[in-house]
C-alpha cells in the first residue's frame, strides 16, 4: 500500500507535543520529548519497551498530566489534556493493545459506552443504532450495530474500537500494537481501514515493534530511547539499519548474533524426524538437526509449523512417524516424556500456555525441575530454587529488581527470557523455539538472539520457527519451508552470503515447482 502525500510542510500540524516530561517519584519516564503529527499521515512511534512511548500517549490521552514546562497544541492552539474527557473533546482517541470492549453488550452499545444517547432520560437505542450503522458502513464492516461483541473475532473487535473512536469525531487516533493478535487477513483489513482514515484526513499514531508494518504504513517514524526523543525519519529515509541504531544505540551489524559455526558434515545428528504427521494438518515431515545448529522453519501462517512442533513435543498426538534423539527412538506420549528425553519447547503463546503470570519469577523458572529440590521426599529446598532463579536472571539479563515479583509484571522480552530460563533448567539436548521474539522490543530481540547463539555454541540443537524472515536469515544456518502441512524445500546459506529471502517466499507461496533450493 503506497502512502498518501503528506500535508505541505507549511501547514499547521494537527498535533504538537513540545518538551513533554513526566516524573514518577525519582523516576524520569519522559525527558523533554517532542512530537509533531500532521493530518492525514501515519506517524509511527518506535522504541524499546520502557523507552517512554506508552507514557507519552497517556499524557496525550489525559490519563497522565505532564510535568510543568511542556505543552500540547491542536491545530496550533495550546490545549489542556490532563483529563480524558478533555482529550476526547480535542479529537484524541487511543486504542490500546488490550481491548476494552464489553463482550456482553452489542456493537452499538460499546461504541457509545459512557456517552449513550437518551430521550427524556431513557436510553435511545434506535438513535444509537442509526448513528452507529453509517460508521460501520464507512469502515466496510460486515456485521451490524446489534451484533453482540462476544461473537466477533479479535480483528472485528479491533474494528469496533476504531468505530468507537469515530463516534467522538476523533481526528487523532493512537493504535498501540494493533496487529499483535490478528490473523494475516485481519491485519490486511486493518491496513485498508487505516488507508481510508488517512484519506479522510485523520492522523494515526501507530506504535509497533514490527518493522515490516512500519515500512508498509508509516509516512514518518519518530524514535524514543531511554525516555528521550532521538529523532524522526521520513518514509524515504527509512531503513532497518537506521531504525535499529536509533532505538538501541548500536549498529545493525551487532543486532543478529551468529558467532556459532554452521555444522560441518562430521557434526552428529541430534534430532531425526521421519514421516511425522497427524493426518490432518501435518503430513509426512522428515528432517535432521545437528549439534550446534540453528535450523529455521519458515512458512506462511497456517502452513503447519507450530502443529509440527507440537507433534514432536507430544503436545498433540501424531498418527505416523518417528522421533529419534541421539540415535534412540523415543516413545513420546506427552510433553513430560519429551522433556525427560531432552527436548524442550518454547510455545508461541507465552502468556496463555507458557508462563504462570500470577506466580513469581523464581516459581516460573523452577516449575519444570521443582522435584529436584525436594529433600526427604517432600520438603522443597527454596534456597536452591532462589539461587537457580538468581543465576538465570544474571545469565539471561532478565531486567528485574527481585525474583520474587510476579512474572506478569515484566516486559514481554523479559517474560520470554524467563520462559527460556525454565527450559534451560531441564538441560535439553534440543530446543524448539516457536516465534521466540513475537511481541518483544528490538533490544530484547537482540538479547534473545545472543542467547540462541550461545546455546548453539554449547552444542545444543535448535529448531527456530519464525514468521520474521529477517530473523531466520540473520541467525539460522539453513531453513526448511512448510506449506499446507508439508516440508516443501530447504534453503541454505551460501559461503559468504545469507539465506535467500526470495527463495523462502517462493517456496512458501508455491510459485514454483517444489524442490530443495540450495543457493550456490
Amino acid at each position: 500500500m503506497s502512502a498518501a502525500p503528506l500535508t505541505s510542510a507549511a501547514a499547521v500540524p494537527v498535533l504538537e507535543m513540545r518538551n513533554i516530561s513526566k516524573t514518577f517519584g525519582t523516576t524520569r519516564a519522559l525527558s523533554n520529548v517532542s512530537l509533531t503529527v500532521h493530518a492525514g499521515e501515519v506517524h509511527a512511534l518506535m522504541g524499546e519497551n520502557g523507552a517512554g512511548k506508552s507514557t507519552l500517549m497517556k499524557v496525550l490521552s489525559g490519563a497522565y498530566t505532564a510535568d510543568a514546562g511542556g505543552e500540547i497544541l491542536i491545530d496550533g492552539k495550546p490545549v489542556f489534556t490532563g483529563d480524558p474527557n478533555k482529550a476526547k473533546e480535542n479529537g484524541i482517541a487511543v486504542i490500546y493493545q488490550e481491548l476494552s470492549l464489553a463482550p456482553n453488550l452489542s456493537v452499538a452499545q460499546n461504541m457509545f459506552l459512557g456517552a449513550e444517547p437518551s430521550r427524556f432520560g431513557i436510553l435511545d437505542r434506535s438513535r444509537m443504532r442509526s448513528r452507529a450503522e453509517p460508521i460501520l458502513k464507512r469502515l466496510g464492516l460486515g456485521f451490524s450495530a446489534d451484533t453482540m461483541v462476544a461473537t466477533l473475532s479479535l480483528g472485528e473487535r479491533q474494528m469496533v474500537e476504531i468505530a468507537r473512536a469515530l463516534t467522538t469525531n476523533a481526528r487523532i487516533i493512537v493504535m498501540d500494537e494493533p496487529t499483535t493478535s490478528l490473523t494475516t487477513r485481519e491485519t490486511d483489513r486493518l491496513f485498508e481501514v487505516i488507508a481510508s482514515l488517512k484519506a479522510h484526513g485523520i492522523a494515526i499514531i501507530y506504535i509497533s515493534h514490527r518493522m515490516e508494518e512500519i515500512y508498509q504504513l508509516a509516512d514518518r517514524v519518530s524514535v524514543l530511547r531511554d525516555s528521550a526523543y532521538v529523532g524522526t525519519l521520513a518514509r524515504s529515509d527509512l531503513s532497518a539499519a537506521k531504525l535499529v541504531s536509533m532505538m538501541v544505540g548500536r549498529d545493525l551489524s551487532s543486532f543478529y548474533k551468529k558467532e556459532h559455526s554452521a555444522p560441518a558434515g562430521e557434526r552428529a545428528v541430534v534430532l531425526s524426524i521421519r514421516d511425522v504427521g497427524d493426518g490432518r494438518r501435518v503430513h509426512h515431515c522428515s528432517f535432521d538437526v545437528h549439534a550446534g545448529e540453528v535450523m529455521g522453519i519458515a512458512g506462511l501462517v497456517g502452513s503447519g509449523r507450530t502443529e509440527l512442533a507440537r507433534l514432536i513435543f507430544g503436545a498433540d498426538a501424531k498418527t505416523s512417524g518417528t522421533v529419534v534423539l541421539n540415535g534412540r527412538e523415543l516413545n513420546i506420549r506427552s510433553p513430560r516424556d519429551a522433556m525427560d528425553a531432552g527436548i524442550a519447547y518454547l510455545t508461541e503463546d507465552r502468556k496463555g500456555l507458557g508462563l504462570f503470570l500470577e506466580m513469581s519469577i523464581t516459581d516460573n523458572v523452577n516449575v519444570a525441575v521443582i522435584g529436584e529440590d525436594a529433600r526427604f521426599g517432600s520438603v522443597l529446598d527454596f534456597a536452591k530454587a532462589r539461587q537457580r532463579a538468581d543465576k538465570a536472571v544474571s545469565n539471561l539479563s532478565i531486567r528485574t529488581n527481585s525474583t520474587s515479583i510476579n512474572v506478569g509484571a515484566l516486559s514481554g522480552g523479559n517474560q520470554q527470557k524467563a520462559l527460556i530460563a525454565r527450559l534451560l533448567e531441564t538441560r535439553p539436548k534440543v530446543i524448539i523455539l516457536d516465534e521466540p521474539t513475537r511481541g518483544v522490543d528490538v533490544g530484547a530481540k537482540s538479547e534473545i538472539y545472543r542467547i540462541i547463539d550461545e546455546l548453539a555454541r554449547e552444542g545444543i540443537a535448535i529448531v527456530l520457527i519464525s514468521s520474521d524472515l529477517p530473523e531466520i536469515i540473520g541467525i539460522a544456518d539453513r531453513a526448511l519451508v512448510m506449506r499446507e502441512g508439508r516440508i516443501v524445500g530447504e534453503v541454505k546459506a551460501a559461503p559468504g552470503a545469507p539465506i535467500a529471502q526470495e527463495a523462502i517466499m517462493t517456496l512458501s507461496t508455491g510459485s514454483m515447482t517444489d524442490k530443495v533450493q540450495e543457493e550456490a
